[in-house]
């Protein structure tokens, strides 16, 4: 009898998972599983609950129901050592705020500092640990916003704002990121720089896992695509899942499922979910 080689441990996977906002229902038995190493993508309308799976793994929401493992572990175990770094959309952040690009990216650092002796984490930014600013620093090489650092994050265009966010993510230096919508709102070079860095990223053994409307971009760069619309529609390779016929099935289902809530719903108490 031939030696079976073991199965990958799944980076995420998510069992009976169900997700409300008020009275409505946004995420209904999620079952997925997001393979180690690869670059999935998570596509579906909007207020399809993307980004309410986003924030259950991230843990900002907390489920109904049902159980989210990462490495064959509770997640949260995972999220507190700083193993999941998470991109927000560009609109989650406030802009105006009067803080440095450089600052903004040190932000990702946080997790780890914690780690560092007390007397370092009491003292002003300089005083943090060498390989502090060095993963920023590298983070902000990798997305061409180093000549940026001193600038204020107000004063950057819609698609350095997103490099940002990115090298935030970045300088985590995490095995899992699971980035909201990276591509939207940039600019065609942001757009390339930004998908570059990823693939980098996955090549290097991280796990990508993002959020996109960039149909394009999906078919030439990601493994593992799942579509989803309150329930999941689909998983498989790009091939399969962005095939025109499937993605016309996800606009019928969505059609479908606003006109079923609409019809379940009181109207004093529908309020679409956000994405």
């Amino acid at each position: 009898m031939k030696n079976e080689m073991p199965h990958p441990v799944a980076a995420i996977e998510v069992q009976g998972l169900y997700a409300a906002y008020q009275r409505q229902t946004v995420l209904e038995n999620i079952n997925l599983v997001f393979p180690t190493g690869k670059w999935t993508a998570i596509v579906g309308p909007n207020g399809a609950g993307k980004s309410t799976l986003f924030h259950v793994l991230t843990g900002s929401m907390k489920a109904l129901e049902g159980r989210v493992n990462a490495f064959g572990e509770p997640i949260g175990k995972h999220r507190r050592a700083g193993q999941i770094a998470y991109m927000a959309q560009r609109e989650a952040i406030e802009w105006d705020f009067p803080v440095s690009v450089w600052d903004t990216v040190m932000g990702g650092r946080y997790g780890h500092m914690r780690k560092d002796a007390l007397w370092r984490r009491l003292l002003p930014s300089r005083w943090h640990h060498v390989r502090h600013a060095e993963a920023v620093h590298d983070a902000l090489v990798a997305v061409d916003m180093r000549e940026h650092a001193a600038r204020p994050i107000g004063a950057l265009s819609g698609g350095q704002k997103k490099r940002v966010l990115l090298a935030r993510a970045l300088a985590q230096q995490a095995s899992i990121l699971l980035l909201d919508e990276p591509l939207a709102g940039v600019d065609p070079p942001s757009e390339k720089l930004i998908l570059a860095v990823l693939r980098r990223e996955r090549e290097a053994g991280k796990t990508v896992i993002m959020v996109t409307h960039d149909m394009p971009g999906a078919r030439l760069y990601v493994d593992h695509v799942v579509l989803i619309n309150r329930f999941i529609r689909g998983t498989g390779t790009p091939e399969e899942m962005l095939s025109e016929a499937k993605l016309a099935e996800l606009a019928v289902s969505s059609i479908e499922q606003t006109a079923t809530d609409r019809q379940t719903v009181p109207a004093a108490s529908y309020s679409p979910a956000q994405g």
